[in-house]
């Protein structure tokens, strides 16, 4: 009986291993781990090492894939990605041009010439990593060209919107069909 002293169940550089299989990662004091692997066993041994799991479907899959959820990128919960690109029938002036050439010519970029090409989770937040994605190997569900100038990436969760304009160079962050002045102007009349 010599496996006697390999746990099955092991905890190295933040990823949970069950059985020599990827079962999930930990973040701070929770452990999120697919739900394939709900059971006693992990149960406790979560609940030794004060971890508090969160059964989550399809996260073996994903460490499989090669991504790391728990790595130090996400320090920050992740944000949903939205990626807007103008429509067809657009004036044909306004495709692939700078920010500042657009403002000067069209105005500010506005949600009414645009459609919406992606809208999922990235499992990143940093544009320069989307713009290499949404450019060389799309995500599943991205509907239209390469990601290129004048497209527009929103960055959004529960507590709003970011909008980034692809600009000649590295993005530049606008605001997109939001109104110009909040809401609550006009009560103190």
């Amino acid at each position: 009986m010599g496996g006697e002293n390999m746990p099955g169940i092991t905890l190295k550089n933040g990823l949970i291993s069950y059985y020599g299989n990827p079962a999930g990662y930990t973040e701070k004091e929770k452990a999120v781990v697919d739900s394939i692997f709900q059971n006693d066993e992990l149960s406790t041994w979560l609940k030794n090492r004060s971890l508090t799991p969160q059964w989550t479907d399809g996260v073996m899959e994903r460490l499989l894939a090669g991504e790391h959820p728990g790595c130090i990128e996400t320090a920050a919960p992740l944000k949903n990605v939205r990626i807007w690109q103008l429509k067809p029938d657009v004036d044909i002036h306004m495709k692939f041009i700078p920010y500042e050439e657009m403002v000067r010519q069209f105005g500010n970029p506005s949600p009414e010439h645009y459609r919406i090409a992606y809208d999922g989770q990235l499992n990143t937040n940093d544009l320069e990593t989307i713009y290499a994605r949404c450019n060389v190997n799309h995500p599943p569900g991205y509907d239209g060209h390469s990601l290129s100038m004048s497209d527009i990436v929103e960055l959004y969760d529960d507590s709003g919107s970011e909008f980034h304009y692809c600009d000649r160079f590295g993005f530049q962050k606008i605001s997109f069909g939001e109104p110009e002045q909040t809401q609550t102007m006009g009560m103190s009349m």
